[in-house]
């Protein structure tokens, strides 16, 4: 199966925090990076995708973060995928002369069909969803402190 790069976690985690902290304030960069533990070199350039894919919306200056671009019933887990996925692509080799007949007539075909019902899947899964998870395990905000291991959300 399509394995989970860290990039899509981080978007993955930096949407929900977004999500979970948007008040009154836009939700400040640096204070993803500290909640999630997200390198910043990565959170800027996840951000800003996610911003141009109209997920969230960003703010400069002072007083300025981010937002969700919607309203997170209506965001999906497979579109904060496909961003990232997007972003990757654009950095991996396409030399279609790898790999065998069988590869490129059995395998990478088989390989396509799972990776599109996995998408379908995350489709039906909302950032709204994702919130009531967290809270449902207890995860209520910036005053939870993360289990060992795991970024509180």
């Amino acid at each position: 199966m399509p394995r989970l790069s860290k990039k899509t976690m981080f978007a993955i985690e930096a949407v929900l925090d977004v999500a979970f902290h948007m008040g009154d304030h836009p939700v400040r960069s640096g204070d993803i990076t500290e909640r999630q533990r997200i390198p910043k070199r990565y959170l800027e350039q996840v951000l800003q995708h996610l911003v141009r894919a109209g997920i969230l919306s960003g703010k400069r200056g002072p007083r300025g973060g981010y937002r969700l671009g919607r309203d997170k019933a209506s965001i999906t887990l497979g579109e904060v995928v496909r961003v990232v996925r997007n972003l990757e692509v654009e950095t991996e080799p396409s030399d279609p002369s790898i790999g065998s007949p069988l590869a490129h007539e059995v395998v990478w075909p088989l390989w396509e069909k799972l990776r599109e019902e996995m998408m379908a899947q995350l489709d039906n899964v909302t950032i709204e969803d994702l919130c009531e998870q967290a809270r449902s395990k207890g995860l209520n905000g910036p005053a939870v402190q993360p289990h060992a291991g795991h970024a509180a959300i």
